[in-house]
């Protein structure tokens, strides 16, 4: 795990809470210099440990430098004129000229640039109070169990992944949990999938026949992701369901959500490492927030979720973690939106740069031709 990487003591001493601007590991580049939101630049490590399979020293690269754009747009348009070698995620404007719905190149950007995609243990999703002491809570209709699962099943995830995000990423119709993870089985956990006849039994079981005396039900999430909210808010409206999508700033949206202050909202999770132990503490009611936002709290879930973390057989493991998630699916403190894609636009002449589950930067066998 990142953070658990080795450091030197006697510099974490010397530079005490300035070790940030002065980092001392063991890793195979070494830190040269950082102008915070321009750029860092590292050196190769000539001490550094390893050796490929013939002998020869890693890292094969001298340098690397990290740029830092406060705009997507403008990072394509400088990656387009090969002034940087490769980038992650695609600005959305662009995504249209670049990728086919299937989320493959365009047959004009083939013989230029490589594109990159691999499961990312992300997970992108609209998180629901469960607080029933909060008097958010109480006066809203997401307090019922019904209403939360109608609007699981009231939006169609596969539409907006394929044409919100040009099919990158995986739309989410099984738990919490997300594809990439060993215990990932969307066969044994049970999500929810489009079915607006569902949704309206459910509404109507709940006592809102058609939406009738639903309130209109605000969702709180932050720019880039306000055309998901209004996809979704229109497919919501269409089976009764009113829902009012209001943009905050990111920060802001960060405060009520630790502080129980919004009863819908975006959310995402990335792993800090890869196990479904990471996704499921946020369900688990021991847990402050970060990570539970929704507060969510079942004894049954904490009760499976404390045997798995006990368990030191995988596959045991796994049949917990599957036995938690489907239990959190179920009660439907959360709307999983999709299972996300790492995306690397790459230049044609780097070698040896595959993506993977953690979208770490993997640099050590990396080279340009």
């Amino acid at each position: 795990m990142q953070y658990c990487s080795v450091v030197a003591p006697e510099a974490v001493e010397k530079y005490k809470n300035n070790f940030r601007q002065h980092p001392v590991g063991t890793g195979p580049f070494k830190f040269v210099v950082w102008e915070e939101g321009q750029a860092l630049i590292l050196t190769k490590n000539k001490n550094y440990f390893e050796q490929d399979s013939v002998g020869k020293k890693l890292p094969y690269l001298d340098g690397i430098k990290i740029t830092f754009q406060t705009s997507r747009a403008t990072e394509f348009l400088l990656f387009r004129q090969k002034k940087l070698d490769f980038i992650n995620e695609l600005d959305p404007s662009f995504k249209d000229e670049v990728l086919t719905k299937k989320g493959t190149l365009k047959e004009i950007w083939k013989d230029k640039i490589e594109l990159q995609t691999q499961p990312y243990l992300n997970i992108e999703y609209l998180g629901i109070l469960a607080d029933s002491n909060s008097e958010l809570v109480k006066n809203s209709p997401l307090r019922f169990k019904k209403v939360r699962q109608a609007i699981n099943y009231g939006f169609d995830r596969r539409k907006m992944i394929l044409y919100l995000r040009n099919s990158l990423g995986t739309p989410a119709e099984s738990g919490f949990v997300p594809k990439g993870l060993p215990s990932f089985n969307d066969s044994l956990v049970k999500g929810y999938n489009y079915d607006i006849t569902k949704a309206a039994q459910l509404l109507k079981e709940a006592g809102f026949p058609g939406g009738k005396g639903l309130p209109t039900i605000k969702l709180l999430t932050i720019s880039i992701y306000a055309d998901f909210g209004n996809f979704i808010a229109k497919q919501l409206e269409e089976i009764g369901i009113p829902v009012q999508v209001e943009v905050v700033q990111k920060s802001l949206l960060f405060e009520m959500t630790s502080g129980s202050k919004a009863a819908f909202f975006r959310g995402g999770w990335i792993a800090d490492y890869p196990d479904a132990e990471n996704y499921l503490s946020v369900f688990y009611s021991k847990n402050p927030a970060p990570p539970n936002y929704t507060r969510y709290k079942n004894a049954e879930f904490d009760k499976v979720f404390e045997q798995a973390i006990k368990e030191t057989n995988d596959s045991l493991r796994y049949v917990l973690y599957r036995k938690a998630d489907q239990i959190a699916i179920d009660d439907a403190p959360v709307v999983p939106l999709w299972y996300d894609k790492v995306i690397h636009l790459v230049q044609k002449n780097v070698k040896g740069f595959p993506p993977n589950a953690l979208n770490l930067l993997e640099l050590r066998r990396t080279t340009i031709e």
